[in-house]
C-alpha cells in the first residue's frame, strides 16, 4: 500500500513538472531572446543629449552648399513651461499607471495581447515605451513584430533606471511627432494654434494629446471630424480620472477646433529630390557605422554640378509648361476627336456627340473623388459613398479642381557622367512643394521602346550584326495556355526585310520581338541587368518592348554603359563623407564593371546615332545642337509614359514625362510619343549645357553601318510622320493650340486646387517605400564611446575634387540617443 502511495506521488510530481515546464517554456524563450537582443538595444542614459543638434552639411562638387540635414523643427521646452492640464491629459489617455510602473505596465500589456489575439488589436505601450520609439526609430523600428516589442521593452526599462519620471515626461513631450515637420509640443502648438505651449488652453492641449495615437489618422487639418471625436475622448478620460470637472468636459466638448494652422517649412535645398536621395543613402551608411545624420556634424560631398542642375531645372520647367498647355486642351471640358476634325466628327456621331472627356473615365474620376477631403466630409456627415460620389460629380467647381490636380503633367530629368557614374543633374518632379514623389530615382514606370537597346546589345553579343536582316512581318508568340501574343508596329507592317540598324532606328516592334525570340528573352534580361537595370524584370516575351517598370536613374546609367566602352559605372550621388574638421570617413570611388564587349558598345552607340539622325529621335536636331548625339525614344500604351535618353560623348541625360495616375495620358498619339514630349526636355537641356563640354566625338564603330532603307521598301518613319501630321492638322482645325508644334500658353497653377479639395498630394509617397531597391549589406564597424564634440562652426565651402583619395573609415562614436526623423504625412 505504501509503495502504491509513493508511486502515486511520483506520478503526480512528474505531471506537475511536465505542466510547469510547458508553461515556463515560452517565458524561458522570451528571456533568452531578450538576452540576445540586449547588446544591440540602445541604452537610456542620455535623454538630455536628444536636444543637442550638429547638422550634416551637404555640398555640391564645386563647394556650393546644397542643404543641411538637421533634426525636424523642434524647440525643447522644460516641463515647468508645459501646462499641467496637458500632462494630465497625456497620463489619463496614454498611461494611467505611469507613476506606478518601472517602464512596463505588465497588466496592460497582457490585456492588449489578449485582445489582439482575439482580433481586436490594442496598444499596450507605456509613455516610456513610446519615448523609446521616438528616440531610437532606426534601432528599435516600428514593425509590428515580437522582436521590435522586446527591443522597445528593454529600452524602456533602461530609460526608467537612468532617468526620473519628470525627465521622461519632458523628453516624451519634446520628441513626439505631430506631422508637418513639427516635432515636440512647442512646435505642435505653434503649427496648429499659432501659440506657445505655455498658452495652450485645455481643449487645445487635449487636441494635441489626441493626435499622439495616430498623427495622420487624427490630423485636425485633414480629418477634422475624426480629430474632434478623439479630442472629446481625451477630455472624457480626464474627467474619469478626476483631472477635469464633468461640467467643464461637457462645455469644452462642444467647442470647435478653432485651428490657426501654419505649416513648418523644411530646410531649403537647391536640388530637393537629389538631396533627399542623398539623405536616403547617407542614413543607410550612418546606420551601418553608428553615426547620426542630424547630430554628428558630418560633411557630405556630392557629385552634383550646380550649373548643370540649374540648366536641367530650367529645361524641365520650360518644356513641361508648354506640354501642360497641350494636356489642358486635351482634357478640357469638351470632347475632341483624334482624327478627321470637329466637323467630320460631328457629322459621324451627331451634334451632341461632344461630351466631357473627363467624364468618359468614370473609374478615374470616382477613385480620385474618394481621395478628396470633400468626399470624406460628406461621408462623415452621413451620406453614403455612392451618394457622395454622385453629388460631387454634379459639382462643376469640384470637377474643375479635381481635373486640374489629376491631369497635372509630371516629369523628371537625370544627367550623369557615363565614365564615373557621377550624377550631375537630378530633377525628380516639376515642383517639389507640390509633388515630393521622386520620379527620377524611386518611381518605376514601363520604359517602352527605350528598353529596346538591351535587346540589340544581347543580339550583338550573340553574334548578330547591324547589317543582318529580319523580315518585318506579323509575329505570333505562344504564351501557353492557349494564349497568343501578336505585337504590332505603330504604323503598318511592311512585310519587307530590314537591317537591325534600321529596325532600331525606326523602333520596329515586330522585328524587335522576333529578334528577342531568336536569341532568347533570358539573354535580354541578363544583358539589361549587367548594363545597370536593377529593378525586377519579368522574363516574358513582352519584356523586349519594355513592359517591366524601371527607374529613370537606372535607365540613364545603363545607357551610359555604351559610352564607357561596355563598362557599367553605377550611378553615384555621394563622392565622400568627412567629419567637420576635414577627416575623410569614407570615399565612394567609381564602380565600373564589365557588362558588354566594348566592340558591341561602340556598334550600338552608332546605331543609336542613326535613331537621332533619321529615326524616331530626329526631333533632337530641332534644338540646333552642334555636337554628336545618340539616343532612343520610348512610349507606353495609352500614352501613359514618354521617355527619351540622349547621349553626348561626355554626358548622358534622360527624361520621363507622364501623369501620376497611369490611367491618364495624352489623348493624341502625336503628343503622347516620347519623341514629342520627353525628347523636348532632353533637347532643351543639351542646348543649355553643350558649351560646357569641349568638342568631342563618339568612338568609331568597328564597321560602317548599312545604309538606310528606301521608304518604298519598308515601313519607315515617314509613314509614321504622315499619320502624325494628319492628326496634327485635324487638331489645328479644332483648336489653335495644335497649329503650333510647341504651344506657348503657360500652365495653370494647381496649388489652389489641392487646397480646395483637401486632396492628398503625391508628395505623400516618399523614399523608403516598396520602390526602393534592397540596400547592399555593409559590414558593421566598431563603435567607440567618445562624448559628442562641441558644435563646430560651419566651414567655408572649399573646392573639392570629385574623386577623393580613399581612406579607411575610422570607427565612429556612439552618439547616444537618436532623434526621430520627420514623420510622413500619411
Amino acid at each position: 500500500m505504501r509503495d502504491e502511495r509513493v508511486a502515486w506521488w511520483k506520478r503526480g510530481l512528474l505531471v506537475v513538472a511536465t505542466l510547469g515546464g510547458i508553461a515556463l517554456t515560452p517565458i524561458i524563450v522570451v528571456l533568452l531572446v531578450a538576452l540576445a537582443l540586449a547588446p544591440s538595444t540602445p541604452d537610456g542614459a542620455a535623454i538630455q543629449r536628444a536636444a543637442v543638434v550638429h547638422p550634416t552639411l551637404v555640398y555640391a562638387v564645386n563647394g556650393e552648399k546644397l542643404t543641411q540635414f538637421e533634426a525636424p523643427f523642434r524647440e525643447w521646452v522644460p516641463l515647468d513651461s508645459i501646462p499641467l492640464h496637458v500632462i494630465h491629459a497625456l497620463i489619463a489617455t496614454e498611461d494611467r499607471r505611469f507613476y506606478e510602473h518601472s517602464g512596463l505596465d505588465l497588466r496592460r500589456t497582457a490585456a492588449a495581447a489578449w485582445r489582439t489575439l482575439w482580433g481586436d488589436p490594442q496598444g499596450g505601450s507605456t509613455i516610456t515605451q513610446q519615448l523609446a520609439r521616438n528616440l531610437f526609430p532606426a534601432r528599435i523600428g516600428t514593425a509590428f513584430t515580437p522582436e521590435r516589442k522586446l527591443r522597445e521593452m528593454i529600452a524602456a526599462t533602461r530609460i526608467e533606471r537612468a532617468h526620473t519620471k519628470r525627465e521622461i515626461l519632458e523628453a516624451y513631450l519634446n520628441t513626439a511627432p505631430f506631422l508637418y515637420n513639427a516635432i515636440g509640443i512647442e512646435m505642435a502648438a505653434r503649427t496648429y494654434f499659432s501659440t506657445p505651449t505655455s498658452a495652450l488652453t485645455v481643449e487645445e492641449g487635449a487636441m494635441l494629446v489626441a493626435m499622439l495615437k495616430g498623427p495622420a489618422f487624427y490630423s485636425p487639418v485633414r480629418h477634422p471630424d475624426r480629430a474632434v471625436r478623439r479630442r472629446n475622448l481625451v477630455l472624457s478620460q480626464m474627467a474619469t480620472v478626476g483631472s477635469l470637472a464633468p461640467a467643464a468636459r461637457d462645455s469644452l466638448s462642444r467647442l470647435p477646433l478653432a485651428l490657426d494652422f501654419h505649416r513648418q517649412p523644411e530646410h531649403n535645398s537647391t536640388a530637393p529630390h537629389f538631396t533627399a536621395a542623398v539623405r536616403h543613402e547617407l542614413e543607410e551608411w550612418a546606420e551601418a557605422y553608428g553615426y547620426d545624420v542630424t547630430r554628428d556634424a558630418l560633411v557630405v560631398w556630392t557629385t552634383l554640378d550646380p550649373g548643370i542642375q540649374r540648366d536641367a531645372q530650367a529645361a524641365l520647367r520650360r518644356q513641361t509648361e508648354r506640354l501642360q498647355a497641350v494636356a489642358d486642351v486635351e482634357w478640357a471640358a469638351r470632347g475632341m476627336p483624334s482624327f478627321g476634325g470637329a466637323d467630320a466628327y460631328a457629322r459621324r456621331n451627331g451634334p451632341n456627340a461632344f461630351s466631357y472627356y473627363w467624364n468618359t473615365h468614370p473609374r478615374v474620376v470616382a477613385s480620385h473623388t474618394r481621395a478628396s477631403g470633400r468626399y470624406e466630409q460628406l461621408v462623415a456627415g452621413g451620406m453614403t459613398a455612392e451618394a457622395a460620389v454622385e453629388a460631387l460629380a454634379g459639382d462643376a467647381a469640384f470637377n474643375d479642381s479635381l481635373r486640374a490636380v489629376v491631369t497635372r503633367l509630371e516629369a523628371a530629368l537625370v544627367a550623369l557622367d557615363p565614365r564615373t557614374g557621377a550624377v550631375r543633374a537630378y530633377v525628380g518632379s516639376r515642383d517639389f512643394d507640390l509633388d515630393e514623389y521622386d520620379h527620377a530615382g524611386v518611381a518605376r514606370r514601363q520604359p517602352g521602346s527605350a528598353f529596346k537597346p538591351f535587346v540589340y546589345a544581347a543580339a550583338l553579343a550573340a553574334g548578330y550584326g547591324p547589317q543582318d536582316r529580319i523580315r518585318d512581318e506579323a509575329v505570333a508568340i505562344d504564351l501557353g495556355g492557349g494564349r497568343i501574343w501578336r505585337p504590332t508596329n505603330s504604323g503598318r507592317i511592311s512585310g519587307a526585310e530590314m537591317t537591325l540598324a534600321n529596325a532600331l532606328a525606326y523602333s520596329k516592334n515586330t522585328i524587335t520581338v522576333r529578334l528577342a525570340n531568336e536569341i532568347g528573352i533570358g539573354r535580354v534580361a541578363v544583358t539589361a541587368r549587367r548594363m545597370g537595370i536593377r529593378s525586377p524584370l519579368d522574363v516574358v516575351p513582352s519584356l523586349a518592348l519594355g513592359t517591366s517598370p524601371v527607374t529613370l536613374l537606372e535607365l540613364v546609367g545603363a545607357y551610359g554603359t555604351l559610352l564607357n566602352e561596355g563598362r557599367h559605372a553605377r550611378p553615384r550621388l555621394i563622392a565622400r563623407i568627412e567629419t567637420a574638421d576635414g577627416r575623410v570617413l569614407e570615399s565612394f570611388e567609381p564602380d565600373a564593371r564589365y557588362a558588354i564587349p566594348g566592340r558591341d558598345a561602340r556598334t550600338l552607340t552608332a546605331m543609336l546615332r542613326n535613331a537621332v539622325e533619321r529615326g524616331t529621335g530626329t526631333g533632337l536636331r530641332a534644338f540646333s545642337l552642334r555636337g554628336q548625339y545618340a539616343g532612343k525614344t520610348g512610349t507606353t500604351q495609352r500614352n501613359a509614359d514618354g521617355w527619351f535618353v540622349g547621349m553626348h560623348p561626355d554626358l548622358v541625360a534622360g527624361a520621363w514625362v507622364g501623369f501620376n495616375d497611369q490611367r491618364v495620358g495624352f489623348r493624341s498619339n502625336y503628343w503622347g510619343q516620347g519623341g514629342h514630349n520627353a525628347l523636348l526636355l532632353v533637347g532643351d537641356f543639351f542646348q543649355r549645357v553643350e558649351d560646357r563640354f569641349p568638342p568631342s566625338a563618339f568612338p568609331a564603330a568597328p564597321q560602317p553601318l548599312p545604309p538606310f532603307e528606301s521608304p518604298s521598301s519598308s515601313d519607315t518613319l515617314e509613314l509614321d510622320r504622315y499619320f502624325a501630321q494628319q492628326e496634327t492638322e485635324s487638331m489645328a482645325d479644332f483648336d489653335p493650340y495644335y497649329a503650333d508644334p510647341v504651344p506657348t500658353a503657360p500652365a495653370r497653377d494647381v496649388a489652389p486646387a489641392y487646397e480646395e479639395l483637401g486632396y492628398t498630394p503625391y508628395g505623400a509617397h516618399r523614399r523608403g517605400g516598396t520602390d526602393d531597391p534592397a540596400p547592399e549589406p555593409r559590414p558593421a564597424a566598431p563603435r567607440r564611446a567618445d562624448p559628442p564634440e562641441p558644435d563646430p562652426p560651419e566651414p567655408d565651402p572649399p573646392t573639392a575634387p570629385d574623386e577623393p583619395t580613399p581612406r579607411e573609415p575610422p570607427p565612429p562614436a556612439d552618439r547616444g540617443i537618436e532623434v526621430a526623423p520627420p514623420p510622413s504625412e500619411l
